[in-house]
C-alpha cells in the first residue's frame, strides 16, 4: 500500500503501565529487539545495545555503528550512577594547521571527509555489555542481523529522512548506493535489506571490538575516508577507547538529574535546570507567556556558557563545580528580565580563584541505561565503507575552528557533542525516578528541561509531558531565534515576540526540530513503570 509520508502529529496515547521490564524508543522492531534481550535474562545494558543496533537496521537515518554513543546506567543495588563515552577522536594527522593549508581554515564543509572522527559506539556497545550485561555479544545481535538479512519495513517518518539523505549526502557519497534502491529511498512500507551491515554485526559478534577497529572493518573506513580527502587511518582506529567518566547532576526541587559531562552538552540542561529552580512553578499557565519566557531565557543563558565550556576535557576541563553551583545560577537569574527578551547574552566567569537515536531501558531489576547513538546528521558524511552497510558520522563538524578555543580542533581530540542522555533519581534515597532523552541536535538539552520540568513541577505522566508542544532556540547559541510548536497559544506567540524573541511558528512534518523523545518512569514504592514515546516519531514503548 502506498500511503501518504506527511502526517499529523497529533498524540492520543495512553502511557503504557506495568511492570517485568521495558523498552521505549522511536521504532517499534527495535524496542522488540530490546524486549527479546531482557526475555532472554538480559540487563537494561543488554537490551539497550540490542535495540541500539536494531535501530542501526531499521533507522540508519539517524544512527549508526559508523557514529558515537553515550550512556548512563542505574544500578538498582547501589543506586549508583555511572556514564559512559562511547565517542571518537579527531584523526592524529588532522589539525588546524592542515586545514589552513587547503584553504579551509573559514569552515569545513559538512560532509567533506575531514568531519569523520573515529566512530566510538562498537566500542561503546562492548564495553557497556562488559560492565552492566550478562549476555553474550552474539545474542544481542542477533535481532539486529536477523532485521538486516530478512529485511523491513521502512516506517514512514523514517522514510521521509531516508529521501532528503538520497537526495542529499547518500547521492554523492562513496558508497552510498548501498543504502538506496535503485539509487533512491525505500518507499513507507517498503522492505528494505542490508547484508552488509548484518556482515558487520556477525564480524562484530564473532570478534569483540578489536574485530571493528582492526582488520577488515578498519581498512575499509581508512580507504574510504582518505579516497574521499581525509586523513584518518588504521592506526587511529586502533587506538581508539571509551572513558567511563564521572557524570554530572544537579537537584531540581526533590529530586537530582543526571547527565554526562563535557564532551556532551548535558551541562546545558542542568544549567538552565538551576537557573529556573529559583521561580515558583507555574501550572496554571504551563504554556503561557511568563513560564515560556523565563524558560527560554535560561536556555539562552546555558547556551552562552556551554557554548564555550563544552569540550573534551582532557584538553580543556570545564570548572564544573562552579558552573553548577546554586550561587551561580543566582547570579545567572538575575540576568533574566520578565519583560523583555536578551538575545545577547555572555558567557559567564563562574571559577572562584567550559540527528539521532534515543532509547531508554528498564529491567526487571529496576535497573536502566538511558542510551543515545548518532551519525550527527542524519546519514553523517554518507560515506559507506564498501561491503559494510553503515555510514560515516560527521561529528568533526562540531569543532570550532577558532585558535585558541576551549573546542578548538586539534588531533585526537574529542569535539563539541550534541547527544545527550539523562536519568532522574529521587534525592532522599536515591531511587530511580525516570530514564528520558530527547534526540535531536541542539534541541537535546532544551528538551531534558522541558521534560523533566513537565514530570516534575507539572506531575505529567511520561506521555502527556512528551506530548506537550515545546519551544526550541534553534541553533543552540544565546542568540538564536525560538521555533514555537504547534499547540502554543497564538496569544503567547504575539507576547512573546512583542517581548523581542524572534519568533517562528513551527507545524507539520518540521517539528521534528523538537526532537523525538522517551521517558519510563518507575514507581518506588510498587516497582512499576510508566512508559511514553514521543508522537514526532515511529516508535512506542512497551513491556515485556
Amino acid at each position: 500500500m502506498n500511503f501518504d509520508a506527511t502526517m499529523d502529529f497529533n498524540s492520543h496515547r495512553s502511557p503504557v503501565v506495568g511492570s517485568g521490564g521495558m523498552v521505549a524508543t522511536s521504532q517499534p522492531l527495535a524496542v522488540a529487539a530490546g524486549l527479546a534481550a531482557l526475555r532472554a535474562g538480559g540487563t537494561a545494558a543488554d537490551a539497550a545495545v540490542a535495540t541500539a543496533a536494531a535501530l542501526n537496521v531499521t533507522e540508519p537515518t539517524s544512527t549508526g555503528i559508523g557514529g558515537d554513543c553515550f550512556a548512563l546506567y542505574y544500578d538498582a543495588k547501589t543506586k549508583q550512577v555511572t556514564a559512559l563515552n562511547g565517542s571518537g577522536r579527531a584523526p592524529q594527522g588532522l589539525s588546524l594547521e592542515l586545514l589552513r593549508k587547503q584553504g579551509l581554515e573559514g569552515g569545513l564543509p559538512m560532509f567533506h571527509a575531514h568531519t569523520v572522527t573515529i566512530p566510538g559506539a562498537a566500542a561503546g556497545w562492548c564495553d557497556l555489555i562488559e560492565r552492566h550485561g550478562r549476555l553474550k555479544l552474539a545474542a544481542i545481535l542477533a535481532p539486529a542481523i536477523r532485521l538486516a538479512e530478512e529485511g523491513f519495513p521502512v516506517a514512514p517518518v523514517t522514510a521521509h529522512y531516508w529521501g532528503r539523505g538520497a537526495e542529499g549526502q547518500l547521492s554523492r557519497a562513496a558508497n552510498g548506493q548501498e543504502l538506496l534502491i535503485d539509487g533512491r529511498a525505500p518507499r513507507p512500507g517498503e522492505m528494505f535489506r542490508n547484508p552488509g551491515l548484518a556482515r558487520t554485526f556477525r564480524t562484530l559478534a564473532e570478534g569483540g571490538k578489536a574485530a571493528y577497529y582492526e582488520g577488515e572493518i578498519a581498512a575499509a573506513i581508512a580507504a574510504v575516508v582518505q579516497d574521499a580527502g581525509g586523513v584518518l587511518n588504521e592506526a587511529d582506529l586502533a587506538a581508539h577507547t571509551s572513558t567511563w567518566d564521572e557524570p554530572i547532576s544537579t537537584t531540581y526541587r526533590d529530586y537530582r538529574v543526571w547527565e554526562c559531562p563535557p564532551n556532551g552538552q548535558g551541562l546545558a540542561a542542568l544549567l538552565a535546570l538551576n537557573i529556573l529552580e529559583g521561580f515558583e512553578p507555574e501550572r496554571s499557565h504551563p504554556l503561557g507567556t511568563a513560564r515560556l519566557h523565563r524558560m527560554i531565557e535560561a536556555m539562552r543563558l546555558a547556551f552562552a556558557d556551554t557554548r564555550w565550556f563544552v569540550a573534551d576535557p582532557v584538553t580543556n576541563p570545564a570548572p564544573l563545580a562552579d558552573l553548577l553551583s546554586k550561587g551561580y545560577a543566582a547570579e545567572r537569574r538575575a540576568l533574566i528580565d520578565p519583560r523583555r527578551a536578551t538575545a545577547d547574552q555572555r558567557r559567564g566567569t563562574p571559577t572562584s580563584s567550559s540527528d539521532t537515536v534515543y532509547l531508554t531501558v528498564v529491567d526487571g531489576e529496576g535497573n536502566a541505561c538511558s542510551f543515545i547513538n548518532s551519525n550527527y546528521y542524519g546519514f553523517g558524511t554518507g560515506l559507506v565503507p564498501k561491503g559494510w552497510g553503515f555510514t560515516l558520522q560527521n561529528r568533526g563538524y562540531g569543532f570550532s575552528l577558532e585558535p585558541g578555543h576551549p573546542n578548538a580542533l586539534a588531533p585526537g581530540k574529542r569535539p563539541y557533542h550534541t547527544i545527550i542522555p539523562a536519568l532522574i533519581t529521587h534525592e532522599d534515597g536515591g531511587d530511580l525516578f525516570a530514564s528520558y532523552g530527547v534526540m535531536g541536535g541542539f534541541m537535546q538539552p532544551q528538551g531534558h528541561a522541558q521534560v523533566a520540568i513537565n514530570l516534575i513541577d507539572d506531575a505529567l505522566d511520561p506521555q502527556a509531558a512528551l506530548d506537550r508542544s515545546r519551544f526550541c532556540i534553534d541553533d543552540g547559541t544565546a542568540g538564536g531565534a525560538v521555533a514555537l510548536e504547534e499547540g502554543i497559544p497564538f496569544q503567547t506567540l504575539a507576547e512573546l515576540s512583542q517581548m523581542g524573541h524572534v519568533v517562528q511558528p513551527t507545524r507539520g512534518m518540521a517539528r521534528s526540530l523538537f526532537g523525538r523523545g522517551q521517558v519510563i518512569l518507575r514507581d518506588r514504592q510498587t516497582g512499576v513503570c510508566w512508559g511514553g514515546s514521543d508522537p514526532r516519531a515511529d516508535g512506542c514503548a512497551m513491556l515485556l
